[in-house]
This record gives structure tokens, sequence and C-alpha cells, in this order.
């Protein structure tokens, strides 16, 4: 199949790479143009480019695709396929119309649940037990379209950094199977159930922030969920401390009835770990990130910093 791939981040590197193994011919990869990053506000290719250009395909990077230049330039690439992974950008219906098989949409989680920018977040976030990727066809709604194939992982104690790289790796299997289901005639498809929908926006800043009212297992699924980004965070002595792994524990009875251990304040420290009280039970801090320091474990948090129990956190 003559193919067109468009998507930009580290998920989408592994389909693209499993697309071209297989033998497809990818006439060219889609991705958002060059972004300033850091203090020196250089421009940093996304990863799907950097993979493309090691594949030796051409890459465009309209600011807009649908702009009739970009438009254009696909009619002339004249793909059988449109195959999307976290994109970035909505496909004009002009482009919808486009390939001969029409286009496709990788999605990490199992449709109809969590539509939009981050499922992957919204599934830990929501404690579900397991998710998945699923590809569908590409309609003008925001994943609305009919479902093609799904593949199911369990969650586990994955973070977003490692449930990415899971359902990825799961994306890139399916989708090439997908596409010879394609071209062979095989492929099913499934309309969406709208009423079990659930959309998933664009993560922000401040849903990071931890507060100690909650349960444990919410903060817990918060500090996995919002790990590499925005992170999960509270403050120490006025200074942000950001929280990179945790782990649930129950509080011994003369903890939960002691007044001066209230919620959000340490109720038990040894040399390797400290735990802050929660609305029920305690969350074990097992690695962190001091504001203007690496990531370290609490252990050596602990060496040079002294914490006691009772003592405030945010």
């Amino acid at each position: 199949m003559r193919i067109v791939y468009m998507g930009t981040p580290d998920f989408a590197v592994p389909p693209l790479k499993s697309i071209y193994e297989a033998g497809h011919e990818v006439v060219g990869v889609f991705t958002q143009p060059d972004r300033a990053k850091g203090r020196s506000n250089k421009l940093v290719p996304s990863d799907v480019k950097v993979a493309a250009t090691e594949l030796g395909i051409e890459v465009f990077q309209p600011e807009k695709l649908r702009e009739a230049e970009s438009v254009e330039t696909l009619k002339n690439l004249a793909p059988d396929l449109i195959v999307v992974a976290a994109y970035g950008q909505i496909l004009s219906e002009e482009v919808l119309n486009l390939p001969k098989y029409g286009c496709i949409n990788i999605h990490a989680s199992l449709l109809p649940k969590y539509r939009g920018a981050s499922p992957i977040e919204a599934s830990i976030l929501s404690g579900d037990e397991e998710t998945g990727v699923t590809i569908m066809y590409m309609a003008k709604g925001l994943d609305t379209g009919d479902i093609i194939a799904q593949s199911t992982t369990l969650i586990g104690r994955n973070n977003t950094e490692t449930l990415t790289k899971e359902l990825s790796a799961l994306g890139a299997e399916l989708v090439v199977k997908t596409i010879s289901d394609l071209e062979s005639g095989k492929a099913t498809r499934t309309p969406q159930d709208d009423s079990l929908s659930s959309y998933s926006g664009k993560l922000d800043k401040s849903m990071g922030k931890l507060d100690f009212s909650k349960t444990a297992e919410e903060l817990e699924r918060t500090v996995r969920a919002m790990y590499p980004w925005p992170c999960a965070y509270t403050s120490l002595d006025g200074k942000t401390l950001k929280i990179i792994d945790s782990e649930v524990v129950d509080l011994a009875d003369d903890i939960l009835s002691d007044d001066t251990v209230k919620e959000g304040s340490v109720a038990e420290v040894t040399k390797k770990y400290f735990v802050i009280r929660c609305k029920d039970k305690g969350l074990k801090i097992k690695k962190l990130q001091p504001e203007g320091k690496k990531p370290m474990d609490t252990v050596a948090f602990l060496n040079g910093y002294k914490i006691n129990i009772g003592q405030q956190i945010g």
C-alpha cells in the first residue's frame, strides 16, 4: 500500500516503524513543526520526524493541514491509506475522503471510553484494571469513527510513561494486521455506542496538585497518571516537591486516632521512606524531586533532609 503517516510524539514512532518494516510504501510523513524547547529556545524536531528521517522518508510539517497547499501535497502523494497516531491536528473532510481506503487512527484507549487528548492518564486516574488501543476509521467527530480493531492490556502499576510505551507497541502490532485486513477486504467496522463514551481533555499543570483530604488510592493513581508530565506535586517548607513514585499503606490505629497527625502531615518516618496521612490510609513516598534538584529515591533525600512526624506537607 501507498501510505501517508501522520504523528508527532514518541507514541507514534513504533507504529511508523512497523508499517515501514512490513514492506508498505510510506510515501510521506506529516508531523508538527519543530518547536522551541528549554531555556535556549532551540528548535527541536518531533520524535516522528527524527524516526522518519532515519528511515529515509520525506517529511512534511505544515502549520495547518487544512491549508490548500497541504491538501494539494497530499493529493500529489496519492496515498491508498492515511494512518494517524497522535498527530495533533484535525483532518478536514476533504482529507478524510482522499485515500482509497480512507483514514484510520491509532487511539490509546478502548473506545468509546476516553475519547480526546489524554486517554492514558484518564484510564489510570479512574482506577481501571485494563486499557488498550483502538484502530478506527476517522470521521468528522472527535474519536467517533467506527471501530476496526482493538487490543487490550492490564494497567497494573504502570504510570503514564510506561503504559504509553506498552500501548504504542500494541498499536504497532495491531496496525499492521489492520492494514492487511483492509487490503484483503476482511476488515470489519463496528459503530461506537455514544451513550458509553467519555471525554478526556488536555492535561493542565494544576491537575498534578496533591490534595491529602482525598483517599490514598486516589493520590497514588494521580502520581502514576501525572508522570512524566505535569508530575504530581505538593510543597515542603515553602518549596515545590514533586512526587514520582508512591504506594498506598495502612496506618496503625494509634496514628489514625492521633489528632496531631492530620491529613497531609507526616505519619511515619524511617531511613528509607516517609508516609503522609491521607483521608483513609497513608501514602508512602518512594521517589521524589525537590525543587531545583534532580529526581532521587527517598533514601537519598532523607540522608540530607530531616523530616519529623506531624510535619505538614503541602
